[in-house]
Parts: C-alpha cells; sequence; structure tokens
C-alpha cells in the first residue's frame, strides 16, 4: 500500500499547494490513501467546514487535527458529523464530540487505521498519549484488522516523538510527527518495521515564521509585547509530508521518504516505478 502523510495545513496558502499538486502527485506516486493534518487550515487556528471541503477536494482521504482542534466554534459539530476529521484520542473520555480514530475501507478491501495524538511535553495535558495510543493499536491489530496503521504524534518535544514512535514499532505502519512545521531528515524504518519521522513539516509559506506573516512573531520576541494578531503567510507555499509504502503481508514499512514540493524548501518528490 502506498499512503502519502501532509503536515499541517497553514491558511490558504497551505491550501492552494495541495489544491494545485496533490491530485497529481496521487497519480505519479499511485497513491491509495492521503492523509493530511489540517489543525491550521482556517487562517492558521482550526479548522471550518468550508476548509475541510477544499482539503477533501483536493485529495485528501482523512483530516487530523491536534492542539487547535477546536478554535473555531463551527468543528464541535463538524468532527461530530464527518468521519473522515478526527481530533486527538486522548482527550478525557467525554469531554470532547467526535472522534480520535478510524478504520477506512479502500475499494479493493483493505483498510487503514488512522489515528490522532496529542502529546503532552509544552503542551496540553490530555489523558496519556502512550495509554490511549496502545489501546488503540490493540483494538485493531496490524495484518489481521487493519492492512496498515498510522499515527499522527502531534507534539513539541522531539524526544517524546521518538519515543512514541519506538513504543510504536512493530505495531504500526507509521508514526509521524506534526505540529512543529519544520520537516525534520530522519525519515527511517524503525527496528521493528515500523516507518518514522519526527515531523513532517508544514504545508504553507515558508517565507515566515512557522507559517505565520514574519513582523508580529519577531516583534513578540524582541519587546515581549502583543501589537496584532498573528496571520498566515500568503506567499507560495511547500507541501511537505512523508511517503510510505507498506509490506501488504505484514503492514509493516517498505520505503519511507519526505516529500517537498514547491515553495522555497529545495524539493524532493518519492520516485516510483
Amino acid at each position: 500500500m502506498r499512503i502519502a502523510f501532509f503536515g499541517d495545513v497553514v491558511g490558504k496558502a497551505g491550501r492552494t499547494v495541495l489544491a494545485d499538486e496533490l491530485a497529481g502527485l496521487r497519480k505519479r506516486l499511485s497513491l491509495d490513501f492521503v492523509i493530511v493534518n489540517a489543525e491550521n487550515a482556517a487562517g492558521g487556528f482550526g479548522i471550518t467546514a468550508k476548509t475541510a471541503e477544499e482539503l477533501f477536494d483536493a485529495g485528501a482521504d482523512v483530516l487530523t487535527l491536534g492542539n487547535h482542534s477546536f478554535d473555531q466554534s463551527e468543528a464541535l459539530g463538524l468532527v461530530e458529523r464527518d468521519s473522515r476529521i478526527l481530533r486527538p484520542c486522548n482527550y478525557p473520555e467525554g469531554t470532547a464530540p467526535g472522534r480520535g480514530s478510524g478504520l477506512y475501507d479502500l475499494p479493493d478491501g483493505r483498510r487503514v487505521l488512522v489515528m490522532n495524538v496529542l502529546l503532552r511535553l509544552f503542551m496540553e495535558s490530555l489523558d496519556d498519549p502512550f495509554r490511549r495510543v496502545s489501546e488503540e493499536l490493540d483494538s485493531a491489530p496490524l495484518g489481521a484488522v487493519a492492512d496498515a496503521i498510522v499515527v499522527d504524534a502531534h507534539g513539541e518535544a522531539t524526544s517524546e516523538k521518538s519515543a512514541l514512535g519506538v513504543y510504536c514499532d512493530g505495531r504500526a505502519s507509521l508514526v509521524v510527527g506534526t505540529h512543529t512545521h519544520i520537516p525534520t531528515a530522519d525519515a527511517r524504518i524503525l527496528p521493528g518495521g515500523t516507518g518514522y519521522q519526527t515531523d513532517a513539516g508544514m504545508c504553507g509559506d515558508y517565507d515566515s515564521v512557522i507559517g505565520m506573516d514574519k513582523e508580529e512573531p519577531v516583534s513578540r520576541f524582541v519587546t515581549h509585547m502583543r501589537s496584532s494578531r498573528f496571520s498566515a503567510a500568503s506567499g507560495p507555499a511547500t507541501a511537505c509530508g512523508t511517503f510510505l509504502e507498506t509490506d501488504d503481508s505484514t503492514g509493516l514499512a517498505r520505503r519511507i521518504e519526505p516529500i517537498r514540493i514547491g515553495g522555497v524548501l529545495a524539493g524532493h518528490e518519492p520516485s516510483v516505478s
């Protein structure tokens, strides 16, 4: 199975680059399934029905969220109605609408389990992410119930993401980090067969401060004062993500590579036969 995961979509620039590039990429890479983190899709903060629909129209099969899941009030109903949109699975029981994982059927009958988890270091303190991920993995074992399993690890600390990758090794097809918006150079297959990348990067304008217009973030660091709201940068964007190819007999990773298309970052597109 061939899967692409794209990191945090930041504002209109991020939505536009996926609208422009994803259909062609799906064809060139013969992708079976596409996951997009959309927690910054609406002006950099949260998700709306309109921004979700744009991403589905672009070619996403599932959208994951994160610490900005409910920044937009309409997201409360949206995640309840649409099973293709996942908020973190480790909200305390009964406190958040929607779902934190989903098992999705491909046209050929294969099934993909996707889960979204919010990590703890330097983040909101939700329920234990390791315990919740383990419970989700136990509910649909790789190679038995699910043909592929993707974990979106939404967190700040590289150490915590790395630990989650090790914890899931051999039980998931891919553990990939989101939230920091900077693509890491450590895409690899762990000893137990799980694909891993600490952060997929963002789909957004890199002539920015992690996707935001530069002036206000720099001013806050220099003056320790807020002079205006953050605004998503609107220049040419890079679509950053992770490409994974799995072994259909085990669900484990056979190949993993970064994806970078457009914008100011050096491009990289996997080559497939």
